[in-house]
């Protein structure tokens, strides 16, 4: 057994399928040797659903096809956070829900679905400024509300993790940074993403530098990069058709080999003490957008999350960061020799 730092292989399972059937996404993640995956989007029958619409039955279902195909959830993929923080018309399409029916209604139900499906983690964003506006004028209103998220799931013993990405509040890893320190609670941690920073038109240099201000407060990461094909920038708010040219994780420009081997310092103790919450370990969780992404999801097929994986598991290798999957041995276990 390798004495290297250990992580956990996950990833979002509705990329890795054609018509995101539960079929075809845990077929696609059983052959490629994961045992873990996030639920974001599926169809059991019923048509596509984001999981926070799933029904008793379905989620019945699923909890069959998972014992059936051997997987775990590793988070509940969540869109919580992914409203206005506020009551105004920008031109956009994010809707406005107040703070206190969203915390009783929405934040209660993915507290409801993340037991329903036996995970500790349940993702998050830190909601919509303003277009075009500084998202530290709302910073505040950020901290309060997210602070009441992450209270809401430390009491149901689960644990909120925020992600970095374009156009929210929390849009930099500097930013979220800032409101883990403010927010101060045991039950949020950060989920750090590559390229939901270089999109905006940041550096190579400045990724690295927005993931070392979110490593204190670091939970898990998510795992896509991306390359542009020419510098541009800072590019403000960004819109759905700048979401192209993602990578994998050994071609983009997020810098990964730089970070694993900086990730790797921190692992031993960042594992125990998600495992004093009941998680069983620190999680990379594949989320390509090899064939397409956009502000509610992407899709890379069955072809390109293999890719995916494979590109992940040789930035680290390079890192020395010890990682399993799916061998000889579990399939026997699963046949009962």
């Amino acid at each position: 057994m390798s004495d290297n730092p250990r992580v956990l292989l996950s990833g979002f399972a509705d990329e890795a399928a054609n018509q995101k059937t539960a079929a075809q996404q845990f077929s696609a993640f059983a052959a490629l040797g994961l045992q873990y995956y996030s639920l974001r989007f599926i169809d059991v029958g019923a048509g596509v659903k984001n999981v926070m619409q799933l029904t008793v039955s379905e989620i019945q279902k699923i909890r069959h096809l998972e014992d059936e195909y051997g997987l775990n959830v590793s988070s509940l993929g969540s869109p919580l956070g992914k409203v206005k923080i506020g009551d105004f018309d920008d031109g956009t399409k994010n809707v406005y829900v107040p703070f206190k029916k969203y915390l009783g209604r929405e934040v209660k139900k993915a507290c409801g679905l993340a037991h329903a499906f036996e995970t500790k983690l349940l993702r998050g964003f830190s909601f919509y400024p303003p277009k075009d506006s500084d998202p530290r004028d709302y910073l505040a209103q950020a901290v309060d509300q997210l602070g009441q998220i992450a209270e809401a799931c430390h009491r149901e013993d689960l644990t909120f993790g925020l992600e970095v990405e374009a156009n929210l509040v929390g849009c930099t890893g500097e930013i979220l940074a800032e409101i883990h320190r403010q927010v101060n609670h045991p039950g949020m941690v950060l989920i750090f993403d590559g390229a939901n920073i270089l999109v905006q038109g940041y550096s190579t240099a400045e990724v690295f530098a927005q993931y070392q201000a979110m490593k204190p407060g670091l939970g898990w990461m998510h795992i896509k990069d991306y390359r542009a094909p020419q510098p541009t920038g800072k590019v403000g708010h960004v819109h759905e058709d700048q979401l192209a040219h993602f990578v994998p994780a050994d071609e983009g420009d997020s810098a990964h080999e730089l970070i694993f081997r900086d990730f790797r310092t921190i692992l031993p103790a960042l594992e125990k003490k998600l495992r004093r919450r009941g998680i069983p370990g620190v999680f990379l969780d594949l989320e390509p957008h090899l064939k397409g992404g956009g502000q509610y999801g992407g899709f890379s097929g069955p072809d390109g999350m293999g890719v995916a994986l494979r590109a992940l598991g040789r930035v680290l290798d390079y890192a020395g960061i010890a990682y399993h999957l799916r061998d000889f041995d579990d399939v026997k276990a699963a046949r009962g020799f």
